[in-house]
């Protein structure tokens, strides 16, 4: 079975159950799959798709972003999710790397695709779907395909400031979906709440295809805010949610949430970062529930790796959990591979069907973080307490983690450092009480400059999206400095602990 062969089969199971529900539209499972054959004939006649293309969608979260994700793939192609909110030149970037031959976007998202429109790019404007699909040909498109054959590439920063792509076939992500499908407990009854962009791996693949896979509704919406995630609970019932820690954070703090009816919720599930202590209890006491359920991976892992449940969320939240998923293995190991003792450091390691096939035309890269065994590098440093529970405790890379969006430093120093004022910067990342962490930029400048923090704001406006934008400056004479001459970041981070 491929992904997109499920869409088929709930249309044959389920052809008026609803598929995808998004403000003002409601679409059943026949209707999902009509598009989708409507849509592959078109992409494949009119612009040539076909298997083994790569096409890169820029949307948000609407119903043509998951009609575009299953058409592609119906043909054989590799779909490319880019998330909607970089700049044009990192756009560029990940069209040109992925070789893309073709970008769908709309009205909302396609301020960034115009400049590269009008240099020849080939793109689809998806703003009226039944205007332009209406009346094509229907019938499935018939492409032989096999389980093994990529089907999706998701771009991820690396510490060098380029972003990587990460590939993956049908049967791993079918593996990531059947694991979130299990541990979450799925039904068709199920109603999926989806408010954080399908371009993030664990949206799209734990929510979007775990969801296909089972027959579950998808209600979907472009954008999260408290207010909006309130009423679609109370008034579409839903019973699944995942997001950011700061989702839930922002949202317990809502001066309403008391008197929304949030009793259909079966599961809270959020991931990109730990709810501990204080903001864990706020959380539960807030949404008047205990089905609070942690789940920790990564991009090149599907994203699949361990899972914290309700139970125990009272003695262990900010764990990720003491067991891996299911299809999921996990171990912490020194630099040698060998497991290390409880309460001792070591690299969280994660094995399974659902761990990508590797970097995008990176095979250095890709030895990098796969062992000879087939276990993926985290990078991230855990200790095991007595009773196993695993504990993150620093990271082995600089990531920043805000909101449980990715944030990679060496990115937004190159940035900087294309401003003819900066002779050096220094990128971290701060704790903030909302986000988890927070980006501050140490900069030392060659030049005096009127207001520092506003020109290179604005500087970055143009070649970095909106959420990598440091929100704090801070202009030093000089950083520290070991004797190879690398930037001693951990006396930085220690100023604003």
């Amino acid at each position: 079975m491929n992904i997109p062969g499920y869409v088929a089969r709930n249309a044959r199971k389920y052809p008026n159950h609803e598929a995808v529900v998004e403000p003002g539209a409601r679409h059943t499972w026949a209707q999902l799959d009509k598009r989708v054959n409507q849509l592959a004939n078109y992409l494949h006649d009119e612009h040539g798709v076909e298997a083994g293309h790569r096409v890169a969608l820029f949307l948000p979260n609407n119903f043509a972003f998951v009609v575009s994700y299953f058409a592609i793939q119906r043909l054989g192609a590799v779909v490319v999710p880019v998330n909607v909110r970089l700049a044009t030149p990192e756009l560029e970037y990940i069209l040109e790397d992925s070789g893309s031959d073709l970008v769908i976007t709309c009205e909302l998202t396609g301020t960034a695709v115009q400049p590269l429109y009008e240099k020849d790019t080939n793109a689809i404007w998806m703003d009226n779907i039944d205007e332009l699909l209406n009346g094509l040909d229907f019938e499935a498109v018939d492409v032989k395909m096999d389980d093994d054959d990529a089907c999706a590439l998701l771009y991820t920063s690396g510490t060098t400031g380029r972003p990587k792509g990460v590939l993956f076939n049908h049967s791993s992500l079918l593996a990531v979906g059947t694991m979130f499908a299990v541990e979450m407990a799925y039904k068709p009854e199920s109603r999926l709440l989806s408010l954080m962009p399908f371009t993030h791996s664990a949206p799209l693949n734990l929510s979007l295809i775990g969801g296909t896979m089972v027959g579950c509704t998808h209600v979907i919406a472009p954008t999260f805010t408290p207010d909006l995630l309130l009423d679609l609970v109370e008034n579409e019932r839903t019973t699944h949610f995942f997001g950011a820690p700061v989702a839930y954070i922002l949202t317990a703090q809502h001066p309403d949430i008391a008197k929304r009816d949030l009793s259909s919720m079966t599961h809270w599930i959020y991931g990109g970062g730990p709810l501990a202590g204080e903001h864990a209890n706020l959380a539960r006491k807030a949404f008047n529930s205990n089905n609070f359920y942690c789940v920790y991976g990564l991009t090149e892992a599907g994203p699949t790796g361990s899972v914290l449940l309700p139970h125990e969320h009272g003695a262990k939240a900010g764990s990720i959990g003491k067991r891996a998923a299911f299809n999921t293995e996990i171990r912490l190991v020194d630099e040698n591979n060998e497991a290390v003792k409880p309460g001792e450091a070591g690299e969280l390691q994660l094995t399974g069907e659902g761990i990508m096939l590797g970097y995008w035309q990176n095979p250095d890269a890709t030895d990098d973080v796969l062992t000879d065994d087939g276990w993926l590098k985290t990078g991230d440093i855990a200790i095991q307490d007595e009773d196993g529970y695993y504990w993150v405790k620093d990271r082995q890379k600089d990531l920043i983690i805000s909101g449980g969006v990715n944030v990679y430093p060496r990115e937004i120093e190159d940035a900087l450092a294309s401003h003819p004022a900066v002779l050096e910067s220094a990128v971290i990342g701060i704790p903030h009480e909302q986000w988890g962490e927070t980006v501050k930029a140490y900069v030392v400048l060659n030049r005096d400059l009127t207001d520092p923090e506003a020109t290179l704001k604005s500087h970055l406006k143009a070649l970095l999206a909106d959420y990598k934008i440091p929100r704090h400056f801070e202009v030093k004479k000089e950083l520290p400095h070991n004797a190879n001459g690398k930037v001693l970041k951990h006396q930085l981070r220690a100023e604003n602990s």
